[in-house]
């Protein structure tokens, strides 16, 4: 009997993949939709649900947003003319919403972080995420505020069952 092969599967259902850790360490403020400008071999390699997003982020330089660190691996039937895996890409806002983002990431604490990569018919697509870091504490506080819920709603349960 042969075995059955384990394929990678995206994250979510639509989605290439997604940044979990930003939830973790960050507080979401305001999420937004960018276009994202790659190349032949990356749109392929993503349509594979390759991609990695731990430490990638955005940043404004001269009036446009930029992806950096975000790891695209190599699409590999594409052998001499592939891509660089974490070359920074150019994300496609209007102008108004980049001047709005420069206004609120001068904030003091606030930082531009993409949460997940995505198609949109043809397109892909970044959500970028304008965050605030938590603190230790903060993230021992929902952890302990998860816990109790957890416990209520097992009690209730328990409570209407008999």
């Amino acid at each position: 009997m042969a075995r059955k092969s384990k394929k990678k599967r995206a994250p979510a259902s639509g989605d290439v993949a997604t940044n979990r850790r930003a939830r973790q360490k960050f507080e979401l403020i305001e999420k937004m939709e960018a276009g994202i400008v790659l190349q032949g071999t990356e749109v392929k390699a993503l349509r594979e649900g390759n991609a990695q997003m731990v430490d990638s982020y955005a940043s404004i330089e001269d009036g446009e947003v930029w992806l950096r660190n975000l790891h695209i691996p190599p699409y590999a039937p594409a052998t001499s003319n592939n891509h660089e895996p974490e070359r920074p890409r150019k994300l496609l806002l209007h102008r108004g919403e980049i001047e709005r983002l420069i206004g609120k990431s001068q904030q003091k604490g606030l930082t531009l972080i993409p949460s997940r990569i995505y198609f949109k018919g043809p397109k892909a697509k970044v959500e970028l995420a304008l965050a605030k870091g938590k603190e230790g504490r903060d993230r021992r506080r929902e952890i302990a505020d998860r816990d109790v819920q957890r416990d209520v709603e097992r009690e209730f349960k328990g409570r209407y069952r008999s």
